[in-house]
């Protein structure tokens, strides 16, 4: 049976503790501000966690990270992933209930890259454990909302699952070291911006990496961090001099990320209400929680925290048969810390824009060029092939229906030229079908921008290839 109910506060640590204890298979989705969670367990055991903001953006990240170590995680790769598995719009969680059996989306490109053994089914818990860890120190930052509560997940498949306890308590140290840096810092989403002209006493302040200003044009703390492969609370503390001095300014989470909420909130200062699940069904209790000492924890790794499943079988696009990994005894896998930049950054970098209307060429060079690209627009398509290869763009946006000749025939052109064989060619299109996706990797299409679409998204799109 379904359990549902309102919240005017809620404690998600006390939620997550009480489910622990359950030995049935359930889904606590839960909603806040228009971003809805949902928490896979399994006799107690985390087995998945997502939100709906930015799935696939969440997944690209983590799946970069672990592309140090998994060779076979190319950029190639982890664009198909997106172009087989990611929807065009995500499904909102008042129309989910009825639904709660399905896998998410992200979860079953997971599953994929294991079955094609792109990772090893201990690498995919390894990520599976990452990604969990990002959601849940989220979810444990929200204090009203609504919840539901679902029993059967049987079509869910298992790839590990991961305990409750061990979770939160590495979530909640992290926590702690992202409210050490507020109120300056509030949330992983704020977008740095170096301000080249601020009179700065680099003497008293630690050195920045050039490779880490050249960055620094719009991506946040989050991205920045994956893009210069470090932990990103490093990342935030090294900067956080530059930000007192106002040498570096935080512009505020781009939407839709800006719905999260933060890791510091002036208005959360009351005491909080702790939820608490009795003989499966919810009852607020007005409790005071004990505060929570600063406490280090060693490196969880997945053999300390993860119990690696064999997988089942699951519903994805045609592939061949997936084949039953044999799980090694010691495996390489995501590091909290890394240190060592692997980035070698451009100053500015040129994009090219091919598209017949004028209107979303201004648009495109408004979004990017504040970012420091330099930027390229081209309206007369047939007069693009020359003009490309003139300015040697690193990355091409190219509208898909031009008046002349169509972005299939621009793209295959393009890519018969070997000075942009691995130039990135993103797609710009009001086009949505999976016939148009399929085609636009035929002709060597590196990605797909849907018309209409946010400077974040775009934005986003351009780190996935550049970075």
């Amino acid at each position: 049976m379904n359990i549902a109910g309102t919240f005017t506060k809620l404690s998600p640590q006390s939620l997550l503790r009480q489910l622990s204890g359950s030995s049935d298979s359930t889904c606590l989705r839960t909603l806040s501000n228009s971003v809805s969670w949902s928490i896979y367990l399994e006799q107690g055991k985390i087995t998945y966690a997502t939100h709906s903001v930015e799935p696939f953006d969440r997944l690209e990240r983590h799946l970069r990270r672990l592309s140090h170590q998994v060779p076979l995680l190319t950029s190639e790769t982890r664009v198909q992933l997106r172009l087989m598995f990611e929807p065009d719009s995500q499904s909102q969680f008042p129309e989910q209930h009825n639904d709660t059996g399905d896998q998410p989306p992200e979860y079953q490109a997971i599953y994929w890259l294991v079955s094609q053994q792109h990772l090893h089914s201990t690498q995919a818990a390894v990520l599976i454990q990452e990604l969990v860890k990002e959601v849940i120190e989220s979810f444990l930052l929200i204090n009203a909302g609504i919840y539901e509560l679902s029993d059967s997940l049987e079509r869910v498949p298992r790839i590990c699952r991961l305990d409750v306890e061990k979770i939160l308590e590495r979530c909640e140290t992290r926590l702690q070291s992202w409210q050490s840096l507020a109120p300056q810092i509030s949330s992983p989403y704020q977008r740095p911006h170096l301000l080249i002209n601020s009179p700065l006493h680099k003497k008293n302040l630690p050195d920045l990496q050039p490779s880490l200003t050249n960055w620094m044009k719009g991506f946040s703390l989050r991205h920045l961090a994956v893009i210069m492969n470090q932990d990103e609370i490093q990342l935030a503390r090294n900067l956080s001099p530059y930000i007192l001095k106002g040498g570096i300014i935080l512009h505020e989470p781009d939407p839709p990320f800006d719905k999260l909420p933060k890791t510091f909130d002036e208005s959360s200062a009351s005491p909080n209400y702790i939820t608490e699940l009795v003989e499966r069904e919810l009852i607020a209790a007005v409790v005071k929680p004990s505060s929570i000492a600063a406490r280090t924890y060693p490196e969880i790794s997945v053999e300390n925290i993860a119990t690696v499943q064999r997988l089942p079988q699951i519903s994805v696009p045609p592939t061949d048969k997936v084949q039953e990994l044999t799980i090694p005894n010691n495996i390489n896998h995501l590091p909290e810390r890394v240190t060592t930049a692997t980035v070698t950054a451009k100053k500015t970098y040129k994009i090219v824009s091919v598209d017949d209307s004028p209107t979303i060429l201004k648009e495109i060079s408004r979004f990017l060029e504040d970012e420091n690209f330099s930027v390229v627009t081209i309206n007369e398509p047939l007069k693009a092939v020359m003009s490309i290869i003139r300015h040697k763009p690193d990355l091409i946006l190219l509208d898909l229906n031009m008046a002349g000749i169509d972005g299939y025939e621009l793209c295959r052109i393009v890519r018969n030229n070997s000075m942009f064989k691995n130039t990135p060619i993103i797609f710009v299109t009001g086009n949505k079908g999976l016939v148009d996706k399929v085609k636009a990797r035929l002709v060597g299409a590196s990605g797909y921008l849907t018309k209409p679409f946010t400077r974040a998204e775009l934005l986003k799109i351009v780190f996935m290839h550049l970075a």
